[in-house]
C-alpha cells in the first residue's frame, strides 16, 4: 500500500511538472506550424498581410482570408494618436495583440516588439516570450545584421520570427523623417548583407520597406524566406502588408503617398454619426 502511494506520489509530480513544459512545446509547434507554411509559400503564391489591432478587425480581416494579421506598433499612430511609434510600450504591444488573439484566426498573428524592448538578446528573448504568451503565432523586429544574435537567440527557444528592413520607423527621429532606402549600390549592398543575416539567423520571413522596386527585387531574388513589401512596389516582394486605416479610408490625416484605399470609410462614418445626432436631437419629447 506504502509502495502504492510512492509511485502515486511519484506520478503526481511528474504530471504537474511536465505538464506546463508539455503545453508550451505544443504551443510551440502550433506557432512554428503557421510560420513553416508561411515560408513555403515562397515562389509559389504571394502572401497578403494587413494590420489588425482588435478583435472585431481580426475576425473580419480573417474571414477575408488574409494570410497574415500584423499587430503593428503603427497602432501607435493610427489607434493611439502618438506622433509616431517611439512612443509605443510593450503594454499596449500585449494589451492588443491578446485582443487580436480572441479572435482565434486562422491567419498567423504576428506581434511588433516595440522600441526599446530588444537592446540585448536575453531582454528580447523575454519581449518576445511576452507578446507570444498574448496570443502571437511569431514576433517581428526592426534592423539587420546588427540584430542576428537576437533573431538566433529569440528563435533557438522555439519563437518563430520575422525581420524588418529597408526604413525602420522605429528609427524616425534620428533619421529625421522617412526616407526611400536601397537607392544606391552601396546602400543596396548593405540591404542584401541585412537580408542574408537574417535568414542565417533564422528568421521565418523579412517585411521590407520604403526600398525602391529594383533594389526590392534584387533582395527578394536572394533570400530563401519570403519579403512583404510596404512602399516597395507592387510585384517587388513575395507579398505585401499595407495598414488597415490606409486600406479603408479611415484615417484621412495621413495618408502615405504608396497607399492604395479600397474604401472610404471616413465620410461615412461622420455622416452617420451626424444622422444619428440629427435624429436624436429632434426627437420629440
Amino acid at each position: 500500500m506504502r509502495l502504492s502511494y510512492f509511485y502515486l506520489l511519484i506520478f503526481a509530480f511528474a504530471f504537474f511538472h511536465l505538464l506546463p513544459h508539455t503545453l508550451l512545446l505544443a504551443m510551440y509547434l502550433q506557432f512554428s506550424a503557421k510560420a513553416n507554411a508561411l515560408r513555403a509559400t515562397k515562389g509559389h503564391r504571394r502572401i497578403s498581410a494587413l494590420t489588425a489591432y482588435d478583435y472585431p478587425s481580426a475576425r473580419l480581416l480573417d474571414e477575408a482570408g488574409i494570410d497574415l494579421l500584423l499587430v503593428g506598433d503603427s497602432l501607435g499612430m493610427v489607434v493611439l494618436g502618438f506622433p509616431d511609434t517611439t512612443h509605443v510600450t510593450l503594454e499596449h504591444m500585449l494589451h492588443h495583440t491578446a485582443a487580436v488573439a480572441r479572435a482565434k484566426p486562422r491567419a498567423l498573428v504576428l506581434g511588433d516588439m516595440p522600441i526599446h524592448t530588444y537592446e540585448s538578446p536575453i531582454q528580447a528573448l523575454a519581449t518576445a516570450k511576452a507578446l507570444m504568451h498574448a496570443g502571437a503565432d511569431a514576433v517581428k523586429l526592426e534592423g539587420g545584421v546588427e540584430h542576428a544574435e537576437t533573431v538566433r537567440t529569440i528563435t533557438a527557444a522555439g519563437i518563430p520570427v520575422i525581420g524588418h528592413i529597408g526604413m525602420l520607423p522605429q528609427h524616425v527621429i534620428e533619421e529625421g523623417g522617412y526616407h526611400k532606402k536601397g537607392k544606391t549600390p552601396a546602400a543596396l549592398q548593405q540591404l542584401l548583407i541585412d537580408a542574408q543575416a537574417l535568414t542565417e539567423a533564422g528568421v521565418c520571413a523579412m517585411v521590407m520597406e520604403s526600398i525602391i522596386p529594383s533594389s526590392a527585387t534584387a533582395i527578394t531574388k536572394s533570400v530563401p524566406v519570403p519579403t512583404i513589401g510596404i512602399g516597395c512596389g507592387e510585384t517587388t516582394c513575395d507579398g505585401e502588408v499595407a495598414v488597415i486605416t490606409d486600406l479603408l479610408g479611415s484615417f484621412p490625416w495621413f495618408v502615405p503617398p504608396f497607399a492604395k484605399p479600397e474604401a472610404q470609410l471616413a465620410p461615412q462614418i461622420i455622416a452617420a454619426a451626424r444622422a444619428y445626432h440629427q435624429r436624436v436631437i429632434t426627437a420629440k419629447i
